[in-house]
């Protein structure tokens, strides 16, 4: 058989062999055809400034968001928050998420010591209770752990770090967008294809 016949044959299982080696991380939840993906650092500014345009594009195109949990360990509370987080996720997601959205509001008035006022009072407002010790089997912190190391693993570097994601079998199921005034025009031409 001559090479120019197998040329697209190659090419297309080239492609699809691509397709199938993108982490489950970088597909939307089952159902959703396309969603955002971020992992983010509560004490990253850069990550405060994204969060609302990230809620906002979730709303406006009705699309997952999902967050993953990466603290930087040049940040001296964020692993903490994440794990205060994670506990109000116990409660339900949508209030966890209330609590990182609580966080970057905030993120400037907050400093190691007073991380536990803001839970408290964030806490208070929502009729939740929050006990002394978060976290005392560890189990929150290991889901910390677990989303970090989920990141290290499709080596992430850098927070936010932000993926349109689609359900997609294609050279390119899910693109990084590195500069968030291109999200809007870059989920528009995702959801045409």
């Amino acid at each position: 058989m001559k090479i120019s016949r197998l040329l697209p044959l190659i090419l297309l299982l080239s492609l699809t062999a691509i397709a199938q080696e993108v982490p489950s991380v970088l597909r939307p939840p089952k159902g959703s055809p396309v969603a955002l993906v971020v992992f983010e650092d509560l004490q990253c500014p850069q990550c405060a400034r994204a969060a609302p345009l990230l809620n906002q594009a979730s709303q406006t195109y009705k699309i997952p968001l999902v967050q993953h949990d990466f603290p930087l360990p040049m940040h001296n509370w964020s692993m903490n928050a994440a794990i205060i987080a994670r506990y109000f996720d116990t409660h339900s997601k949508t209030l966890g998420n209330a609590f990182r959205d609580y966080v970057f509001e905030h993120q400037r008035e907050i400093l190691p010591d007073n991380l536990r006022s803001y839970a408290q009072k964030f806490a208070t407002e929502h009729k939740v209770e929050l006990p002394f010790v978060v976290d005392p089997a560890g189990k929150l912190s290991a889901l910390v752990i677990a989303d970090r190391d989920l990141g290290k693993s499709i080596n992430l570097d850098h927070t936010p770090t932000i993926y349109i994601v689609t359900d997609k079998r294609t050279a390119t199921p899910y693109l990084e967008v590195k500069d968030l005034s291109q999200l809007y025009a870059m989920i528009d031409t995702v959801k045409r294809q």
